[in-house]
């Protein structure tokens, strides 16, 4: 019995880490690396912080806690109705946590502008989407505001006051999805940028280098 007994002691002494897998979902909130000349995005950061660029972050990403991957599968220009895409071929394990941000281009493609149908389906798509994503916990971010509620800096194409109703509509429905399953989190990125610089920001809305780094605080705060 004691030679079993030191023989598990061993095994359980050498046994490695469970690996925690990171997967992304969305759109070029978490897809931003081609926007920045060090090819980084906020999940890269998330799981291992250039130590080089960021010295604030050394030692808060998720490979300072343990063995950890990224799995990228948020595509730059997503709207809700990409998301299944996103999906295709994935069989996570049990160790694993997802982010998801969405819902600026459909902004940028109608929503902006809309009376009601569209943030209805919008609602609907989101809902099926989450329902359907076989990660245990899942991050679902709110959408940013790249004018800081500069009502001059508008560049919708609708009157700022009815762009902005529909912008708090979208990340309302965000917010009620977040509840949509036991352990799922919202998290307020558009609170944060609200208190930005516009060097966040590259193209306009895109997230520059530090705006994905700004990304990854909000979401390694709530990770």
């Amino acid at each position: 019995m004691a030679a079993t007994l030191a023989a598990s002691l061993t095994s359980a002494a050498s046994a490695k880490p469970a690996m925690f897998t990171l997967y992304t979902f969305g759109d070029s909130i978490l897809d931003s690396s081609r926007y920045n000349d060090h090819g980084l995005d906020a999940g890269q950061l998330i799981v291992r912080n250039d130590d080089a660029l960021f010295p604030e972050f050394i030692g808060r990403d998720l490979q300072s806690r343990g063995p950890a991957r990224l799995a990228h599968r948020a595509v730059d220009g997503s709207t809700v109705d990409d998301l299944p895409r996103q999906l295709d071929g994935l069989q996570p394990d049990g160790h694993c946590a997802a982010l998801l941000t969405i819902g600026g281009n459909d902004l940028l493609v109608g929503l902006a502008a809309d009376t009601g149908n569209g943030l209805r389906a919008f609602e609907a798509s989101l809902r099926r989407f989450v329902s359907k994503l076989p990660v245990g916990q899942l991050l679902l971010g709110t959408v940013y505001d790249p004018t800081f509620g500069d009502d001059s800096q508008n560049f919708l194409g609708v009157p700022a006051s009815v762009a902005r109703r529909n912008h708090a509509r979208v990340n309302a429905v965000i917010a009620t999805v977040a509840g949509q399953r036991p352990g799922d989190r919202l998290v307020d990125l558009c609170a944060h940028f609200l208190r930005g610089r516009p060097d966040w920001f590259t193209r306009t809305i895109e997230p520059s280098l530090i705006g994905a780094s700004e990304v990854r605080r909000v979401f390694i705060n709530a990770l």
